[in-house]
Order: structure tokens, then sequence, then C-alpha cells
């Protein structure tokens, strides 16, 4: 049996060398070592070609909120499929999921986002936000005001305006981005940049950079401020309690549209439905995808405050802007099943009262390991720092090896757990449970312990 695994593993391996790119990889690293396929899932559990399980703690790319397996929604794309696989939104045309879905994203949604633009990614959904953005200002007579504000580390997408918008200096080395009309701010990462200062203050300062960065370019060619309510691919950077209050008195004050990035937080894992609810946060964008649909097909979308969607209806003329599969009717329809699972099984009050205390709880414990310098998280999402000596936060090795040497600790040891450069991150399913978190801490503490004697063993000297 494992003779016949193997054969197909390599089998499968070399076709996808031979066909196939994959994203965000050096290839050629990839083709040495061969893809680790993955061929069926359930619950919080996937198996490899070669049977080995693992406990997904990313929840795919942190989209599979409600586990994977659920016939409900195999079902409801099986449905409608045999009734309407497809129809565009252009030339005045709508459908039936659509329309439903929209109405439930105004029900779930912060009482003053009653509107939504569908997408089929993240990435799309930051394109529309930068889209909407400029033609908002545009149709009320204020082109200049076009510059959008963002910060360093920050990840919206991996399109053009998508990695621009984002602040990560390797995507933009690919393509001369940002494109204009996009600056950066710093990051509210305390842990890496504050130093000695005390948490708070530092959240005020670096909210209070883009009050000074307003004023740089001018409060009249600023168009909008965007971020996540926590950066998650910059590394679950928590903002201090400082931070958002004084980002929201900024944009009010200059009348700066402000642009809640939700496509990691939307939709329970911070305890609330949205993000924005857990930090005080009044969007008047809100881009969504992800866990719309817990991954099963691909949608997103851009919510629209009240205030800018009534003007667009009213004076903003034609938006010329959209996509083949915005308002994807089959992929409407699972998002609308999805989101009436999360309800129906209570996940986010489950997240907020039950397996959300009891993860933050279990993963600070980690911090007792000698090489863990901070614990830190949120609801179903948390990271940790790996570092050499807990006082100076001196770092293991140059350019994050020691967190790709831990998290393939983590996948020998049967836990998918992610590394951005020595910051180990984990995001799991809503529907995890008590005794799958006690699986996840010990498969994690297990991993460090591996990472710490392989370090001792010169594994970062190679």
């Amino acid at each position: 049996m494992n003779q016949q695994a193997n054969i197909n593993t390599q089998d499968l391996q070399a076709l996808d060398r031979e066909h196939h790119m994959h994203p965000f990889t050096d290839q050629g690293d990839l083709n040495n070592k061969g893809t680790r396929v993955i061929t069926k899932a359930d619950g919080v559990y996937i198996w490899d070609s070669e049977g080995h399980k693992m406990l997904d703690g990313m929840a795919g790319l942190w989209c599979v909120a409600v586990g994977y397996g659920r016939k409900e929604l195999a079902q409801a794309a099986y449905d409608q499929m045999l009734a309407l696989p497809y129809y565009n939104s252009f030339f005045q045309c709508s459908n039936p999921p659509a329309i439903k879905l929209a109405e439930k994203l105004a029900e779930l949604a912060p009482d003053h986002l009653n509107n939504v633009f569908f997408t089929g990614s993240g990435s799309e959904s930051n394109d529309t936000v930068l889209r909407l953005v400029r033609h908002y200002w545009k149709s009320k007579g204020e082109p200049q005001k076009s510059v959008i504000i963002s910060r360093k580390n920050a990840y919206h997408g991996s399109t053009v305006a998508g990695a621009s918008l984002g602040g990560m200096k390797y995507m933009h080395e690919q393509g001369d981005l940002p494109i204009p009309g996009i600056v950066h701010i710093d990051q509210p990462y305390w842990f890496a940049e504050g130093g000695d200062s005390d948490p708070e203050e530092f959240g005020l300062e670096r909210a209070q950079q883009l009050e000074a960065k307003i004023l740089e370019l001018g409060v009249n060619r600023v168009a909008a401020f965007i971020a996540e309510p926590l950066q998650g691919a910059g590394g679950v950077i928590i903002p201090p309690a400082s931070y958002w209050p004084e980002i929201s008195r900024i944009c009010e004050k200059y009348d700066i549209l402000l642009i809640a990035d939700e496509v990691i937080t939307g939709f329970g894992r911070t305890g609330n439905w949205f993000g924005s609810e857990t930090y005080g946060i009044k969007a008047d964008f809100m881009p969504i995808a992800k866990a719309l649909s817990s991954g099963y097909l691909p949608i997103g979308g851009v919510m629209l405050s009240d205030r800018v969607a009534n003007y667009l209806k009213e004076e903003g003329g034609e938006i010329n802007h959209g996509y083949t599969y915005s308002g994807h009717p089959a992929a409407a329809a699972v998002a609308l099943k999805n989101l009436e699972i999360i309800q129906s099984e209570k996940l986010v009050e489950k997240v907020a009262e039950d397996t959300g205390p009891y993860l933050q709880k279990r993963w600070k414990e980690l911090l007792e390991h000698p090489i863990v310098g901070e614990t830190r998280g949120v609801g179903l999402v948390c990271a940790l720092e790996l570092v050499k000596d807990k006082n100076t936060r001196e770092r293991l090795a140059p350019d994050g090896k020691a967190g790709g040497l831990c998290k393939d600790f983590c996948t020998q040891n049967g836990l998918v757990m992610r590394a951005t450069g020595d910051i180990m991150l984990v995001s799991p399913p809503l529907v995890i449970s008590r005794e799958e978190i006690d699986e996840l801490i010990t498969k994690a503490r297990q991993s460090l312990d591996d990472t710490l004697a392989a370090i001792e063993n010169g594994a970062l000297d190679e």
C-alpha cells in the first residue's frame, strides 16, 4: 500500500514539476524537494498523498472557518450549478444567490455598511477599493484626492494594486511597485520595533505618523488610509490599544476615508463577526474574502458605508469596473450556506467565549520555551516570536532561517503552522475543539523542542 502511495506521489510530483507554477514559491527549490500533494481533508485535518495526517493550524490559508468535509456546502454548490451554474452581473443583471448574500452581509456587518461589490478574491477586493476610493473623490469634484496611505509590512493581496497597497519590500521589488499614489508609514509592531518604549505610547506614536504623512502630502491630496485590524500575513501584528482610536480620530479630523481590510479577520476570527468590531473601527470600505465561503469556492467583496454607497448611487454615474465572476451564483450560494452554518452553530460566540480564550491561555504557555520571546493573539489567531535572547530579542539567525526550520518540524510532527520570518503563526478553523487545541499545543511544543535541538547541533550554521 505504501509502495503504491509513493509511486502515485512521485508521478504527481513529476507532473507538478513539469506543468504547475506555484504562488509565492521558489520553483527551482520546490522542484528539487518535490511538492507535498494534499489529497483529502476532514474537520481540522488534512492528509497528503503518502497518508501523512496533519492538524491544519492555518485553516487552509486563513479561510476554512467551518472545517473541511461540510456536505452542506458541497450540496449548495451542486444544487445551484444545476439551476444556474453561471451568469454575470453586468448588463443590469443579477441572480438570487448574489442578491440574498448581499442582504445577509448587510445584516451581519456593522450597521453603517449595507452595500457590497462582489469580487473573486481578497486581492480583487483591494483592487476594487483603490478604484472605488478614487472614483468617489473624483465624483465629488476632488480628483486630486487620490493618494492612499498604507503601512510597511502590510499585506493586501498580490495583484498590482494589492501588492502596491501592501508594504512588503520583496513584493515591490518584482514589478517596479508600488504604483504612483500609494505611500507607506510604519507598522505598530511593538516587539520588533518598539524597543524599551511603553506599548501604548508606541502605538500612539505609530498612529500619529498618519497625521504627519497627511500634512506632509497635503490634506487635499490624501484619499484614504488602509490597514488590517491586525496584520495577518505580516506576522499577526496586534496593535496596542492606543492605536486604532488615534487612527480613527485622525481620519475623521481630515475627512480621510478609512479602509479596514477584513480579508483575514472577517467572519469570526477575532471573536466578533468582524475585526472592526473587535477594535472599534468605523470603516468606509471593508474588503472581505477567505472565510466568506470557508474557501470552498472563490468569492470576495467590498462592503461600502452608507456615506459612500449612497453618494455613488446618486452621483457616481457608471462605475467602469467589474469582474466576470462578480456575484457568481454558485460561489454566492456556497457563501450564503457557509454564513448560515457559522450562525446556526454559533461559531462566533464559541470563539469569543470558549475556544478563543482557551487557545490564548494554552498559547501563552509556550512563552516558557527557551527560544520563544513573545506570544500574542486574539480569538483564534496567534503568533510567537523565535529568539536567541529573550531580553534583547536577538534573532536566532538572519533571514528567518529558524522559522523555516521550525515550520518543517511542525509538518513532520503533524501540524501545519506558518512561518513569517521567525514568527510562527496559527489560525485554525473556527470549529476546532478544546481537545484539538491541546493537540495543536503539544505538537507546537514538540516542534519548538526539535528546533532547539537542531540549532544546538548546528542546523543554522549550514
